[in-house]
């Protein structure tokens, strides 16, 4: 049960595009202020907790998000706002992947590591939080 079709815009409505854009904008800073939180606890060469962080919470976030959504409908701006922008800005495939490298030069047992628990964390908590969202909405 999606929304309504007369409160769904464009892809390319400015409306959409400014949901996007400030979302991503606010998703941006929330994974800046994780970085930063986190990394001096890491220390240079370390875990790269943060990362993994943004992405199990950003994982989950969507999943149920998307489950709820598909369920209830939300306002027009929720999916392309929060799903695309803001959990898009927080999420990072691209520094995993850097991550993921780096860590393969100095030991390629903590990368593969990380490679592999990274992703099953992700799916694990996207699958518990579709999970909760379903069981949610048939109550």
């Amino acid at each position: 049960m999606s929304s309504s079709p007369g409160s769904v815009r464009h892809p390319l409505h400015p409306q959409t595009l400014v949901a996007v854009a400030a979302g991503g904008a606010v998703g941006s800073l929330l994974r800046w202020a994780v970085e930063v939180a986190l990394v001096p606890q890491a220390g240079p060469g370390g875990w790269p907790w943060a990362t993994m962080l943004a992405n199990v919470l950003g994982s989950a976030a969507l999943a149920w998000l998307v489950v709820h959504d598909d369920h209830v409908g939300h306002a027009w701006w929720v999916r392309p706002g929060v799903g695309t922008g803001l959990l898009g800005g927080f999420t990072t495939f691209s520094t995993y992947a850097v991550q993921v490298a780096v860590l393969g030069t100095a030991g390629p047992v903590t990368a593969l590591l990380y490679l592999v628990l990274t992703v099953l964390l992700c799916v694990g908590a996207a699958a518990l939080a579709g999970g909760a969202a379903l069981r949610r909405v048939r109550r």
